[in-house]
């Protein structure tokens, strides 16, 4: 068998992933295996079998007992490049850092959403799905004018065309449903956002920060398969942990099917929220980065760092790739991985390290991690892709492993 570990296997021959973990997979295998898959990208062989059936011609990658789960989808990032002011380009998030799926949280509206799927959806290796803003415009200029000042920013008639249009893509939409971008229109843009999405037949993702609304009016219109993001923040009036009756309000949503999800962002994490509501018997649905040119460097870096954070916080390892595996995608409706032959491959291999990084949450807040998600390979198919975690294009003075702070 041939070896290939410093570059991309990309050139189409069969691949053998040797000694991993599989983990977040419905299928309960113990200890390390091995995982054969044909040159369709198809799992041919598990196991034993796997290498036994490998022949010269194929590809091997020794794992050396790294783990493997479905490949990572980040539920919340925002990768309309060139098209907003905060963007990044979806190369930057994606398969290099061991995602599979990216899913932008609303960077186009219905006026540029055609734009997007040409020069990003389309070209890009990941596979992107996308919420569409209610605002026409989306994040255009998003540090500087707001989508959704008052309902002018709407047109009804051109959302339910867009999202008809591209129902390939588009899997809801999403509202900002904050006083620092709504001004004094309170509760009715996520009102009118789930007025279209109940027609459309399509969850809402509803952006919970500084009042008005408050999160618990949010809350209130918001029904099973929707989502909550930025559910662990530490706002003013819109922290979870504040209140009891806020609290056991977010428990109640998660009981009854609404999706909360982390979306860290710039802004929008707190350790102290995150850590008393797990501590508490609340976890988040999904774990997601809110990953935009400026929560990059200093705040997220990206999806495996945001689930350390999480894991650091109380959150099982086995809840922590539920939370970037499967249950986004049944937000999305997509598939995910299965470790059965015959299933399409989409994994993630990636080693749990000890570690003593320090990063600090959207407050600033800092943190020492223990253990941080390593991400060696993203496997598409029978291409295996290297992985890894973003590396600071910054590096003041600090921690030994980026040169800084995370």
């Amino acid at each position: 068998m041939s070896k290939t570990l410093e570059s991309n296997i990309t050139d189409g021959k069969a691949l053998l992933l040797n000694n991993v973990r599989p983990i977040g997979f419905d299928a309960t295998v113990t200890g390390t295996t091995s995982v054969l898959i044909d040159q369709h990208g198809n799992i041919r062989a598990l196991g034993t079998q796997a290498q036994a059936q490998a022949d010269t011609a194929t590809q091997v990658i020794e794992c050396t007992g790294a783990w493997i789960s479905p490949g990572w989808t980040d539920l919340h990032a925002h990768v309309w490049r060139g098209g907003t002011d905060i963007s990044i380009d979806p190369s930057v998030c994606g398969v290099a850092r061991g995602v599979t799926t990216v899913v932008d949280a609303g960077s186009a509206g219905e006026a540029n959403f055609a734009g997007f799927r040409e020069f990003i959806i389309e070209p890009a290796q990941e596979r992107i799905k996308a919420f569409l803003n209610l605002g026409s415009i989306g994040l255009t200029a998003s540090r500087y004018v707001s989508e959704l000042t008052d309902m002018r920013d709407v047109n009804i008639d051109r959302i339910m065309e867009c999202v008809q249009a591209n129902r390939d893509v588009i899997v809801g939409i999403k509202v900002r449903a904050s006083g620092a971008i709504t001004g004094s229109w309170g509760i009715t843009p996520v009102k009118l956002a789930k007025r279209i999405a109940k027609i459309l037949k399509v969850p809402v993702m509803a952006h919970v920060g500084e009042p008005p609304p408050l999160i618990d009016e949010v809350m209130t219109e918001l029904s099973d398969g929707d989502v909550i993001t930025h559910c662990f923040n530490g706002k003013y009036a819109g922290s979870i942990i504040e209140d009891q009756d806020l609290f056991d309000m977010a428990v109640h949503c998660a009981d009854r099917g609404i999706a909360l999800d982390v979306g860290h962002g710039g802004a929008s994490f707190s350790y102290r929220t995150a850590k008393v509501s797990i501590e508490r018997g609340l976890m988040p649905f999904s774990i997601s980065t809110d990953v935009h040119a400026r929560s990059l460097e200093g705040k997220v870096w990206d999806l495996g760092t945001t689930m350390s954070k999480l894991l650091a916080m109380g959150m099982p390892l086995e809840a922590v790739i539920r939370a970037v595996t499967v249950n986004p995608n049944s937000i999305i409706k997509i598939p995910t991985s299965k470790w059965a032959i015959g299933e399409r491959a989409e994994f993630t291999v990636f080693g749990l390290e000890d570690s003593d990084i320090p990063v600090i949450d959207s407050h600033k807040v800092s943190a020492t991690l223990s253990q941080i998600f390593e991400p060696r390979w993203t496997i598409l198919g029978n291409k295996a892709l290297h992985a890894s975690r973003y590396q600071s294009q910054i590096k003041p003075a600090g921690c030994p492993h980026c040169g800084g702070v995370l």
